[in-house]
């Protein structure tokens, strides 16, 4: 897998957990996959300390321990982590050509 988190966002999560009096210093960043409609797949980022090699993968990105579900790891190949901080607002991105956004659904009529 081919995953990379950008400086910005390594940075980012590297402050937060600094910062933080409930994050264990042996946490670790951990992405799955929520699911998918027409908008997209959804994704989660937290933080973890529970890893069970026989289920797991753990990967080091950017100076960030990154773990995920072995199932999942294959769909995350050339994903980019990334962070942005303006005046609207602050988070994380997750960019994954794996996965777009279709452009209507006739399903539920988004378009």
């Amino acid at each position: 897998m081919t995953i990379t988190i950008t400086d910005t966002a390594a940075s980012a999560v590297k402050n937060f957990m600094a910062a933080s009096d409930e994050i264990d210093k042996d946490s670790f960043l951990r992405i799955s996959i929520l699911g998918g409609g027409c908008s997209g797949v959804q994704y989660s980022l937290q933080f973890d300390s529970k890893y069970d090699a026989e289920i797991d993968i753990k990967y080091d990105c950017n100076g960030i321990t990154l773990a995920t579900d072995r199932k999942f790891d294959p769909h995350f190949d050339g994903t980019e982590i990334d962070y942005f901080d303006s005046a609207h607002g602050s988070g994380y991105t997750i960019n994954n050509p794996n996965f777009r956004a279709v452009q209507g659904c006739p399903g539920c009529g988004c378009h």
